[in-house]
């Protein structure tokens, strides 16, 4: 890891620990929250390094994030959403959606379509990551429930 990558999970880090305050979180999840945001940062370096493409960078992060705050939330028997949402700020696709916007005032329809596909393909990453995980778990719930009571 290199000076720039430490100084980008350190302000993604800041960043989700600056919204789970900003949500009134305080003691053990806002310290989850908090290394949750600088793992999804990690997850998506990662993915950047491995794919070199940003929109499976954006859904590896999600993914790995989604997973991490169901395991999180179960340890804290808390819901998922409080430690999901303030985790994810880093990954939200901020620069192109003002890029886009930018681009359509300035009435550019060319950088208006290459933005505005960039930032619906990262924020559709990002949805798919977090719902993958959750119909997984949510299977996977009903899937005990059922051996369970077959077993009783």
């Amino acid at each position: 890891m290199n000076t720039q990558m430490v100084l980008q999970v350190a302000m993604a880090t800041i960043g989700a620990m600056g919204f789970g305050l900003l949500f009134h979180m305080s003691g053990g999840r806002l310290l989850a929250i908090t290394l949750g945001g600088a793992a999804n940062w990690i997850f998506y370096l990662i993915g950047m390094e491995v794919y070199h493409d940003r929109v499976i960078a954006f859904f590896v992060a999600a993914l790995a994030t989604a997973v991490l705050a169901e395991i999180m939330a179960r340890l804290m028997k808390t819901p998922v959403i409080t430690l999901l949402v303030p985790m994810l700020v880093p990954l939200i696709p901020g620069g192109d959606l003002y890029y886009t916007t930018l681009a359509l005032v300035q009435g550019d329809m060319e950088a208006f379509a290459q933005y505005g596909g960039m930032f619906i393909r990262e924020a559709g990453a990002i949805s798919f990551g977090i719902i993958l995980v959750a119909c997984v778990v949510q299977t996977a719930f009903r899937l005990w429930m059922l051996f369970r009571e077959r077993k009783v």
